[in-house]
């Protein structure tokens, strides 16, 4: 009798070794996991969450104040009531030397000689005398009111007295930036000009930024400090400035405050500040 299945010894093959079945068991799906983006997103968003903690704990028992941080490495930027708007007092001086330079700029010239002989006292040593010298020869409010939309400054209104213009720090870190930044209106001799002079300010008033640096590290600053029968004889304490290394630190932070007792507690609380963004940040 003929076998019908067609095989040799008869019988129908068992269903799981029909031909064309695979009978090694089928592996699962391997989980990719977040990616190193994700990965570093949610740890930013975690140092920014317990920098934020420690800053309205920090405002609890102190004199208000604002602080911003851009990384140029990363882009990233942090901004602690970054459109509140604080009277400038002489932080204000970079953005006039920031004027002087683009008006040179212009003429196709650096600084003459009698522009430096004012801006180097005012950026070392706060001379106001210097400012209004420099702030009167470049055309006062509406000339450094022109140069700050060239540099960007949005939420800055300048004033005739030039100490109580009104700034943030989301303004000042972006001035800060804009000393540096390759493409931006500052061509690289006034960035190296701005550099040598916020660099080398007087030992008396290198504090604020300059606080938060490590062995090694340069930094940059301009300080302000003011006190007026308006506000009942309290302190509007400022300091801007950047922070940089070789390899890879690369910030600008500003830190502004008022209402403070005294000089040396506004320095106290804005050095205070800026390392907390540090510590934080991991910057």
């Amino acid at each position: 009798m003929r076998d019908d299945s067609g095989g040799a010894g008869g019988g129908v093959l068992p269903r799981s070794l029909t031909f064309g079945d695979d009978p090694s068991p089928k592996a699962s799906p391997t989980p990719t996991g977040p990616s190193p983006e994700e990965l570093a997103a949610r740890q930013r968003a975690k140092r920014v969450k317990a920098l934020d903690a420690a800053l309205k704990k920090l405002d609890a028992t102190s004199p208000e104040f604002s602080v911003a941080v851009l990384d140029k490495k990363t882009g990233q930027r942090y901004s602690y009531r970054g459109s509140e708007k604080y009277d400038t007092a002489s932080i204000v001086k970079v953005q006039v030397l920031a004027c002087a330079l683009l008006q040179a700029q212009d003429a196709g010239r650096k600084l003459s000689a009698g522009e430096l002989a004012l801006a180097k006292p005012m950026i070392r040593l706060s001379d106001n005398n210097a400012t209004t010298s420099l702030f009167t020869r470049l055309g006062k409010v509406p000339a450094v009111s022109k140069c700050n939309k060239r540099l960007g400054l949005k939420q800055t209104a300048v004033n005739s007295a030039w100490g109580l213009t009104r700034t943030t720090v989301d303004d000042q870190v972006k001035l800060l930036s804009e000393l540096v930044d390759t493409k931006g209106p500052l061509d690289a001799g006034s960035r190296k000009e701005a550099f040598n002079l916020m660099n080398t300010v007087d030992d008396t008033q290198d504090w604020g930024v300059p606080a938060v640096a490590e062995p090694g590290e340069t930094t940059t600053v301009k300080n302000g400090w003011d006190t007026r029968s308006a506000d009942g004889g309290l302190w509007a304490v400022n300091t801007v400035g950047r922070v940089t290394s070789d390899d890879d630190v690369d910030v600008s932070v500003a830190v502004l405050s008022h209402n403070n007792q005294s000089m040396d507690g506004g320095i106290t609380l804005v050095e205070k500040v800026a390392k907390l963004t540090r510590q934080h940040l991991k910057y």
